[in-house]
């Protein structure tokens, strides 16, 4: 069943969520030769804590960290470590917040020092991608017209989706009903009601779309080993369209 929310409580989400938003600003401004995800990840869950908020993914089905930390072809949920961010890897970090009881949850992919036009363009097509998806998370459409949307657009630059993960509805728990798959058909699936909360999530690969489990035992990775790419932003469904609850300003 997928959860309705009241105004008020996407007031709070809304709240919450500007507040992540910030903090993944904070972090994208660390991010730099030399600095291991671990120490992002301690900024993370500081700067969540010092917020009067809660670590989503902090012991959720065992995950031991607060930020996922995933790097060149790691696509997500891969865990904090020692390793060392070095000039040319691109790292995408996913971060989820329980504030005032509610959860939102967001993910960017950010480019360590110089990297090359390729790289650059994966980039700025996965963050498109989401942009276009959010366009159509308007009432009366389907969550189908969402992936179908991503996925045309995505397959039409050369690059592949992933199938094997996918969005989710959320608000009080972070993973709800529905799942909101980066590929489908138009129409398909449920109608987006005003009221529904969920996050839109493309991954993006410039191989293969198969995965494989990363050597830690929670994150994924491209089963070819190519890169892969992930933007995500928490979304209101609201009568005057799509309202981003995560927009990094």
């Amino acid at each position: 069943m997928i959860i309705v929310k009241t105004p008020e409580e996407i007031k709070i989400m809304a709240e919450g969520g500007k507040i992540l938003a910030n903090i993944m600003k904070e972090l994208e401004k660390n991010v730099g030769p030399g600095i291991t995800t671990k120490e992002l990840d301690e900024l993370a869950e500081e700067l969540i804590l010092k917020s009067g908020g809660k670590c989503s993914f902090k012991n959720y089905q065992g995950f031991p960290a607060c930020l996922c930390t995933s790097i060149n072809e790691e696509i997500v949920h891969v865990i904090p470590s020692d390793r060392k961010l070095k000039e040319g890897d691109i790292i995408s970090l996913d971060i989820g917040m329980k504030y005032k009881g509610f959860h939102t949850d967001m993910a960017i992919t950010i480019p360590v020092g110089k990297v090359c036009p390729e790289v650059q363009r994966l980039i700025r097509v996965t963050k498109k991608a989401l942009k276009r998806g959010i366009k159509k998370a308007r009432i009366g459409n389907t969550f189908g017209d969402i992936s179908n949307t991503i996925q045309r657009y995505v397959e039409g630059q050369g690059y592949n989706v992933v199938r094997e993960l996918c969005g989710h509805g959320i608000g009080k728990e972070i993973h709800e009903e529905p799942q909101i798959l980066n590929f489908g058909k138009r129409r398909a699936g449920s109608e987006i009601k005003e009221g529904m909360t969920f996050c839109i999530e493309p991954m993006i690969t410039v191989g293969d779309w198969k995965l494989k489990k990363a050597k830690d035992g929670h994150g994924f990775e491209t089963d070819d080993g190519s890169l892969s790419c992930h933007f995500e932003h928490t979304i209101a469904a609201t009568k005057d369209g799509a309202k981003i609850l995560t927009m990094i300003k």
